[in-house]
């Protein structure tokens, strides 16, 4: 009963702080229906009473009652689930939130009520001076702006480390002699299109093959599928690996039809994440990992929180400012955050977005997309909105076409202190998290505006594109899309498939040269009056040819076919294009007037 005390009491606070997220940034946070399939009969009474004990105790902070599906309502609602051995499934409601944007909602409205923030910024050691007694006090840092290379100090009655994965590092400035009290774990999780779930569906499965849970969630008009969980070391640039994203590909896969290919190139960005578990230093038992969050305090008055999540991260800062205030006998009254509203909600409502498009010229999903953002604020953004020049939209020109990310969001991010290009791509804007390619497309048009506002020179703006292409290339995912060509040298095609996809090829190489260029595929567009700009032709090739010698030879447009029919990469646009091309030259025949009486 003690354990089922502190586990009532826990998910009563993680319930009451969910309740409290949604109304605090409504902007940001939507409750989500989550499903989860039944695959035996027994399960289904044994998590029916599990998950109503959940409504039970949410109370009146129940988002929506949970409720059972029959087979066929289930496969109605998510037709791609797997249908043989379905019985039913439970569906019950949790919160979804934009993290990035949330985060920075935080210190936005913490630096509105007299916080003093700074970002890019690391803290180098404690200073420490003599207190009563004549034991050594925290009383400050020494910082250094990471931007600049500067170094200062700040003075502080009270010093707090909320550093997540960073946590020991900071209490071993404290005291080298301290033991780690957290234990970093590597959550990866990969993005894939929005037809891996329905619109407002997730699904979540509790007891996988090895006993990791795993979800895939609508997010953001995309899909996002994991996760795993597994130990590792804490660095600033953590990379996911190519086991990781198989690993979900693999459960993603034994929970869709038959029908549906789940392919690897379907994997538009991966990336991975550190959770920093928690062993409290002042429990008995040190092997147990707390799902909880900790404080503790040293001999020298450093504060710590670490653990904890997302959903209880104001129970977290308000239990940690309860601990600075006693130790350190600072003046305060009692906490206030319950029910603030964040930055944005404020002037909020759900068709704020209807405004945006009849005052502004919005189109419709770029103003759902800035009010969801950024709240009532999205007309600071829809102000600074250029001209577009066309009928519609008015203003609000898209970074990349499929996404709602407007260039005006560049110059915003910059007013709210974002200062390199990888900070737009992946906090700013979910760019980078949402599609790596077009984050890539999207960065020298990123950069050029950054740089306007910025007043970069050309050196700057060159080592700030790198850096966000090694961003992309390493930490999501990119790198490992890429590899899934490169090593694909063998080519496993049927004959008959073969030499389909040769004629194609010698099609566009008329000379028979044995390779393709530009020039090529310019002609092969003219014939059939397609229009391309130089640009765009030039990433088409460039995505194909793997020597990078500016021409694709025969050999490398096999092995591209290939790895599509293996679904290790979705259809290229150059082999998209050719194939409409051919099917176009095809259906251009002469068509015969004779019987027609000459054609008249």
């Amino acid at each position: 009963t003690m354990v089922g005390g502190v586990g009532y009491r826990m998910v009563k606070e993680a319930l009451e702080e969910r309740a409290h997220l949604l109304k605090s940034a409504p902007h940001l946070s939507a409750p989500l229906p989550i499903m989860l399939p039944i695959y035996k009969w027994w399960q289904l009474p044994y998590y029916w009473v599990g998950i109503k004990l959940y409504d039970l105790v949410a109370g009146s902070q129940c988002l929506k009652s949970s409720y059972v599906l029959t087979k066929a309502r289930a496969l109605e609602l998510f037709p791609m689930l797997r249908r043989d051995r379905l019985v039913g499934a439970i569906v019950y409601y949790d919160g979804q939130h934009n993290d990035a944007r949330m985060n920075l909602a935080i210190a936005l409205t913490a630096a509105r009520y007299g916080a003093v923030t700074a970002n890019y910024t690391e803290v180098q050691q404690l200073l420490k001076e003599p207190g009563t007694g004549g034991r050594l006090r925290v009383c400050g840092v020494r910082c250094r702006d990471v931007l600049t290379g500067k170094e200062f100090d700040v003075r502080a009655k009270c010093v707090i480390n909320a550093t997540g994965p960073f946590t020991d590092s900071v209490r071993k400035m404290d005291d080298e002699k301290v033991p780690n009290i957290c234990q970093p774990s590597a959550g990866v999780h990969i993005v894939m299109p929005g037809y891996y779930s329905p619109d407002n569906m997730g699904l979540l499965d509790p007891a996988t093959s090895d006993g990791r849970v795993i979800f895939f969630l609508p997010w953001e008009k995309m899909t996002i599928a994991g996760t795993t969980d597994s130990p590792t070391d804490v660095t600033s640039h953590p990379i996911p690996t190519e086991e990781d994203i198989n690993f979900i590909l693999s459960e993603v896969r034994n929970y869709l039809g038959a029908d549906v290919e789940v392919r690897r190139g379907d994997v538009l960005a991966a990336w991975s994440g550190i959770r920093p578990l928690v062993t409290n230093p002042d429990s008995k038992d040190t092997q147990s990992l707390s799902r909880n969050h900790v404080v503790t305090v040293s001999d020298s008055g450093l504060i710590t929180v670490a653990g904890g999540k997302w959903t209880t991260y104001r129970a977290m800062a308000r239990d940690t400012i309860d601990a600075a205030v006693r130790e350190h006998s600072l003046p305060a009254g009692s906490c206030q955050t319950m029910g603030l509203q964040l930055e944005g909600a404020q002037d909020w409502s759900p068709t704020l977005y209807i405004r945006l498009v009849q005052d502004y010229g919005l189109e419709s999903e770029v103003a759902q997309h800035l009010a969801s953002t950024y709240g009532g604020k999205a007309f600071e953004v829809a102000k600074i909105a250029q001209v577009t020049g066309k009928r519609w939209p008015i203003v609000g020109k898209r970074l990349v076409s499929e996404f709602p990310y407007i260039e005006a969001e560049v110059v915003y991010g910059v007013k709210e202190y974002a200062r390199t290009a990888v900070d737009i791509i992946s906090r700013r804007t979910r760019l980078a998290f949402l599609n790596v390619q077009a984050a890539e497309e999207a960065l020298p048009r990123i950069v050029d505006i950054m740089a306007k506002e910025l007043n970069w020179c050309e050196q700057k703006k060159k080592e700030q594109l790198e850096a966000a292409r090694t961003f992309l290339y390493y930490e999501m995912g990119y790198k490992v899309k890429t590899d899934q060509l490169t090593d694909s040298s063998e080519i496993s095609l049927l004959p008959a498939d073969i030499e389909r996809y040769k004629k194609r090829f010698h099609m566009f190489d008329k000379d028979k040269k044995g390779f393709i260029t530009i020039l090529d595929v310019q002609r092969v567009l003219q014939s059939i009056s397609v229009q391309m700009d130089e640009n765009t032709l030039h990433e088409i090739l460039n995505e194909v040819d793997l020597n990078k010698n500016g021409q694709v030879e025969l050999n490398e447009f096999l092995q591209l076919m290939s790895a599509i029919q293996k679904g290790r990469v979705s259809g290229s646009r150059l082999a998209v294009l050719m194939k409409s091309a051919e099917e176009n030259l095809r259906r251009r025949q002469a068509i015969p007037v004779d019987r027609s009486g000459g054609g008249l």
